[in-house]
């Protein structure tokens, strides 16, 4: 592991972020990816300079924050949280001896939030490791802490959660990922369609789970994160029209916070094998 990232992760997270300014504004304008927030914010109706410049500096932020999270112990990393919002929604789901799909769109810092809730709650992740075998291995110690676990992104990582559901135990899916192939529908996501994953709509109605959505909100000049705990909409029972239901709620957020999402992500594009987008609407 790099010295250079362990300094960094020592680093007083106002220092962080003065170090992650620097590098959104002076760094990723040059890279491949600056063209992807400026298109995917265009896409949403929200590109004015100003938010274009946040929220590449927003991106270097979660990039470098990330490693304090990782590599920090286990509860300096969760002192970073200074307020929670919306906690009742998890006892009441405890109390009622219900699981939980937690819904954590790449909205502020999704590194956090699971793993503050794993404190609380024995947590599953789907994970799909890094292609660089050192970043991987950092990412797997950093994220499989407290109540989390990690599962693969295949049957048997689905049957973990399924048990762990069973259990009155919580699971956690990334709701804006691009699905793999005949594991999505195509659904409206800022007007255009984008492939977006069915698996949190089977869980819950093969458990009953009660759906949440998590999201660490980054509060301003370095003064840690608010966690976000929102109850999700009742999901239709049919697949197009949960994912709708599903990608207008995100929208809903992520406006309010358009400066902390990773509009890098490639949202849009099509998984190989994956049927064409019909009409979404």
């Amino acid at each position: 592991m790099s010295p250079a990232w362990r300094l960094l992760a020592a680093l007083p997270l106002p220092v962080l972020h003065a170090l992650a300014w620097l590098a959104g504004m002076l760094v990723f304008p040059w890279s491949r990816r600056a063209r992807d927030v400026t298109d995917n914010l265009r896409q949403a109706g929200l590109d004015r300079p100003e938010v274009v410049r946040r929220a590449r500096v927003g991106i270097a932020r979660m990039l470098f924050e990330s490693l304090a999270v990782w590599l920090r112990p286990f509860p300096e990393a969760m002192a970073l949280v200074r307020e929670v919002r919306g906690w009742e929604h998890v006892e009441a789901a405890r109390a009622a001896g219900r699981g939980i799909v937690v819904l954590e769109p790449h909205l502020g810092n999704w590194e956090l939030g699971g793993l503050y809730l794993g404190q609380f709650i024995p947590v599953t992740f789907l994970y799909r490791p890094a292609r660089q075998p050192g970043l991987a291995a950092l990412m797997r110690r950093g994220r499989e802490r407290g109540g989390v676990r990690l599962a693969t992104p295949d049957m048997r990582g689905v049957r973990a959660m399924l048990q762990a559901l069973k259990r009155g135990e919580g699971v956690g899916v990334l709701p804006d990922q691009v699905a793999s192939k005949g594991d999505g529908v195509w659904a409206p996501f800022f007007g255009r369609p984008a492939y977006t994953p069915t698996l949190a709509f089977r869980l819950l109605q093969s458990t009953g789970a009660v759906p949440l959505i998590l999201f660490c909100e980054r509060l301003p000049w370095g003064r840690g994160f608010r966690l976000h705990v929102v109850p999700a909409p009742a999901f239709a029972a049919d697949p197009a029209t949960a994912a709708r239901q599903l990608n207008a709620c995100l929208e809903d957020l992520i406006r309010c916070h358009p400066d902390q999402y990773l509009w890098t992500y490639r949202r849009y594009k099509r998984p190989s094998g994956a049927p064409p987008p019909g009409e979404a609407s």
